[in-house]
């Protein structure tokens, strides 16, 4: 019991750090399952079936708050579908033993791509013009793929690449890259079913990871409005870094100083993408404020009142007087 409670807290964090940030639940939620012993397709197709409840949430909460470009959803969906549904014919196909080295390296390198993406500041202008479908069919087929073999990565992928664009606002990215996943998640558990038959998935957790992640979702909808994603997505990536290497230095059977080094080089990466992010948060926002500050500054300086001797001038030139001066 005790542990089903935690896995419906993970699944609440997980949910809220998706819904702020277009990315992570499945990361975060695989990386735990993985950790805790449980086989990566199992694990994968455990998050995926859960993914199905919390994404529909997330996407009817987004909806709601105005979040939601559907042009987007409908060009990313379908080819993200496929490539999940591929995603996960593939995984259910690899033993344990080599397809757990192989998604916690996946899951390794979409954290350390967290770890930079967010210690970078974040674009947010837009300019003209709207994403077309030969960028959007591609970035799913792509996204959808990683996200079933990795046991997350829809967001990783999916989300930066259109927030590169600065064809969207962040918020749309987000919530359009949310509601798409109930699509990619559906076609991902449908090939793991497939693959793995029922036994597969894991029933409790499932439901775990499900409940939390519902109660997060229409939170996570409305916190997408406020939260620094600079330093959420900072703080995610060093976590799934350093949970994922393990995994790594042991089917490397690296023995010896070789791990503490290794760990002590990861947390200072962490740290320094921390720092880097917390810096590019600042200027962001002092460019914000100055920018404000400019547009604000001629409509809130008054003009000058006419002094004595110019409403004089103002008449004498009017009436075509000379003046006596």
């Amino acid at each position: 019991m005790r542990k089903l409670l935690v896995l419906a807290l993970v699944g609440l964090v997980a949910q809220l750090i998706d819904g702020s940030l277009g990315m992570a639940y499945g990361l975060t939620s695989s990386t735990l399952l993985l950790v805790a012993g449980v086989a990566p397709a199992a694990a994968s197709a455990s998050v995926h079936l859960a993914e199905i409840g919390t994404t529909l949430a997330a996407g009817v909460a987004h909806w709601r708050f105005g979040n939601v470009d559907w042009r987007v959803v409908t060009r990313i969906a379908l080819p993200g579908a496929i490539g999940a549904f591929a995603g996960a014919t593939v995984l259910s196909s690899i033993s344990t033993e080599a397809a757990a080295p192989w998604m916690a390296a996946i899951l390794f390198t979409l954290g350390a791509y967290l770890l930079i993406r967010f210690a970078r500041p974040l674009r947010t202008d837009r300019v003209g013009g709207r994403l077309r479908g030969r960028f959007l069919g591609p970035l799913g087929l792509v996204a959808g793929f990683v996200d079933a073999t990795g046991g997350g990565g829809w967001g990783p992928v999916a989300t930066p690449a259109l927030l590169v664009s600065g064809r969207m606002e962040p918020r749309k990215v987000i919530g359009s890259v949310d509601t798409s996943e109930f699509v990619v998640a559906a076609a991902a558990s449908v090939g793991f079913l497939i693959g793995l038959g029922t036994e597969g998935f894991l029933l409790p957790t499932v439901a775990a990871l499900l409940i939390g992640g519902l109660i997060a979702a229409p939170l996570a909808a409305w916190l997408v409005r406020i939260v620094p994603a600079q330093l959420l997505g900072a703080a995610v990536g060093g976590v799934i870094v350093l949970t994922n290497a393990r995994t790594l230095l042991r089917s490397a059977d690296l023995d010896g100083p070789v791990r503490p080094i290794t760990y002590a080089l990861l947390a200072a990466g962490w740290l320094a993408a921390l720092v880097l992010a917390v810096r590019a948060l600042r200027r962001t926002r002092l460019a914000r404020a100055e920018a404000t500050t400019a547009e604000a500054a001629p409509d809130a300086l008054p003009a000058a009142p006419a002094t004595p001797a110019a409403v004089v001038a103002g008449e004498l030139a009017a009436t075509g007087t000379p003046n006596p001066r």
